[in-house]
This record gives structure tokens, sequence and C-alpha cells, in this order.
């Protein structure tokens, strides 16, 4: 592989070799969350061995992926990418990318085995090892994944700008990045962040919030919108204190292929109407922390909230108001980034469209 730096080369020593599963790891960094009930079937689908090599933080099955093309950044043993293969169904198709040769042979290992489980008559899945900075060295063509996910993965990327610029590269117009990361609330030292293991537990490896926004747009994703977010407890006290007074938190974002959004909110006296049509969300939908959108109700929205629902797969699940002919002026409460650890959507949360 091209332009292995020393990164790459920890990073697929302690995921290859020093990790044999996630009872190995020293800090609860890499911690899954709970799964939605409607999740969780599919899970108690997955062989033993994927589940037990992996590392991940959160959850990236987003919604409507039927019949999708989806790509899964630094896949390791296969779970994200098993789990997804049954929700895209037969006719959709996930790739998965990982430099890490003894994680890939347990995701290919039991590929047959998920094909039956999900009741597919050829697999929907295939992999590659790669970079994930580099997936034009993997032949993966402009414009052609519907979803690019990732969990846990990019803190541990050395050219992190890169992966983002590959990402919105693959994507196609309308696409969106659904992924869940490890972030921290100020930037991590050098020295802190060449120690293999600190940077392997998905700790010094991790981006300062606000240098992620920014790289974020720089690569062509306006308007970065978080999902949920949650604080990391290490619990392995020396390395919390070496790593101290910096907190973590697990955050998941959604990133849109989007021409035309605005660096802020701006009202353009817009609103949709949810129609409940979107499976497992009948009386809400969640487009991200500040979107709780309740099925039938007049949601006033921003216009980048519009496009990101009127020029996505989740068009046909609205109906739509208002236009862009005139403007009212930025969204009320909009244009201040929340920073993380304060509750979203819900009665006190700061203000958003």
């Amino acid at each position: 592989m091209r332009d292995e730096t020393q990164a790459h080369v920890s990073v697929r020593e302690y995921y290859g070799q020093t990790l044999t599963s996630s009872g190995d790891l020293q800090t609860n960094a890499c911690c899954d969350q709970l799964p939605p009930e409607w999740l969780k079937p599919l899970l108690a689908q997955l062989h033993d061995e994927v589940v037990t090599r992996y590392y991940g933080c959160g959850l990236v099955a987003p919604q409507l992926l039927q019949g999708m093309r989806i790509l899964d950044l630094g896949c390791g043993s296969g779970r994200d990418v098993y789990v997804l293969s049954a929700l895209v169904g037969e006719q959709g198709e996930v790739v998965g990318v990982d430099m890490t040769a003894e994680q890939l042979a347990v995701a290919e290992r039991h590929r047959d085995y998920h094909r039956q489980q999900f009741g597919h008559a050829s697999s929907n899945v295939s992999f590659r090892q790669g970079y994930i900075e580099q997936l034009d060295a993997l032949g993966l063509p402009d414009d052609y994944f519907d979803i690019v996910v990732s969990n846990c993965v990019i803190n541990l990327s050395p050219d992190k700008e890169r992966v983002l610029r590959e990402v919105h590269r693959v994507l196609k117009p309308g696409g969106e990045m659904y992924f869940s990361d490890v972030y921290a609330d100020r930037r991590i030292p050098e020295v802190l962040m060449q120690d293999p293991v600190l940077y392997g537990e998905c700790l010094s490896g991790a981006l300062y919030w606000n240098d992620f926004l920014h790289l974020a747009r720089t690569a062509g994703f306006g308007d970065p919108r978080r999902v949920e977010d949650r604080p990391i407890t290490i619990e392995n006290p020396a390395i919390a204190d070496r790593l101290a007074p910096a907190r973590f938190y697990s955050a998941t974002y959604r990133l849109f292929k989007l021409d035309g959004l605005e660096p802020a909110c701006e009202d353009y006296g817009q609103a949709v109407i949810y129609k409940g049509t979107v499976p497992h969300a009948p009386q809400v939908f969640r487009l991200d922390g500040h979107h709780l959108i309740e099925r039938g109700k007049v949601f006033p929205v921003c216009g980048n909230t519009w496009r990101m629902l009127h020029d996505t797969r989740f068009a046909p699940h609205f109906d739509f108001i208002g236009h862009f002919d005139t403007h009212y002026g930025i969204f009320e409460g909009c244009g201040v980034s929340v920073p993380f650890g304060q509750d979203q959507g819900e009665a006190g949360a700061a203000p958003c469209c």
C-alpha cells in the first residue's frame, strides 16, 4: 500500500496483533451504544467471531437504506457491513475498506454465513484492503455511493482532511456521510499522538470538534449536523491522567453532499410536514439533535434543512412548503455551534432551526 506512514503501521499492528478481541482494549473509548429494539434481531444473527473483533464507538445505521450502495470506512471484522447488508437488501451493495489484513480475514471468513443468515441468494458484500485516505487507489469511482459510514475509525487516520475529501468524491449528489467517532474538547498535544496505545485506543488521534467542523466544510460538506453525542469516561486512571484535562466525546454526525448549503441557517419562510412513513419512525423523524419532526405537524425549517430533506432520499416522506424567493434573515436562534454535552432537541436545549 502506497504512502504508508508510521501512524498506519502503528494502528495496523495494534488492531491486527495487539488486540485479539474487544476485551483487550485498555479503555472504554471504543465502547458501543445500546442498539434500538428494531436492530437487535439483526445483531443477534451475526457470527460470534465478527462481534468479538468489533471496536466501534457508536451506531451507523441511518434510516431508509433499502437498495442503497454503502461504503464502510475502517470496516474491521465486518460487523457493521453485515448489519447494513441486511438493511440494504439483496438489491443493495455494501463495500468495506480496512487496512488490517487480520481483521479483513475475519470478515471474509464469514461472508457466506451472513448471506445465508439474511436469506440472500448471492452476497451483496465485498471487502477491500487499503487506506481510507486513498479510496482512489482502490478504484472506487466518483459519485457512486449513496451513503458512506464509519465507526470510530477516522480518528485513527493521519490525514483526516484527505479522508473527508475522498468521501465527498465517491458520494452521489444528495448522498450523505453518516458516522460515529471520538472527539476532544481541545487539541491534543503532538507528543501524546505519538503514543501507540493512546492513539490505538482512539483517544490521542481524536479531533478537536471545532477543527472537525472546519475540515468538513473545507471538504465540501456545508452545515455538518450532529445527530447525538455522549461523554466518554476512560476508566483507566493511568491513561486518563496522561490525557487530562482533555475531555472526550463519542458523537455521530451526518454530512450531506449538497450544492447550495449556506454557512448559517437562513430563513426563507419554509416548512415541512412529516408523513410518518419512514420505517421505525412512525411518529417522529430525527434528522439531527435539533430536528425532531413530529408526524403531521407544520415544522418551520431553515433553507439548509429544507434542502437536506427535499434534495435527498428523504423527500418522498415529507410535504414541502415554501421556496427560496424571499429571504427573511437569519433563522431565529441559529448561527451558533453548540458544544458537546448539552441536551439536544429536548426542552432546555439551545434553540436552532
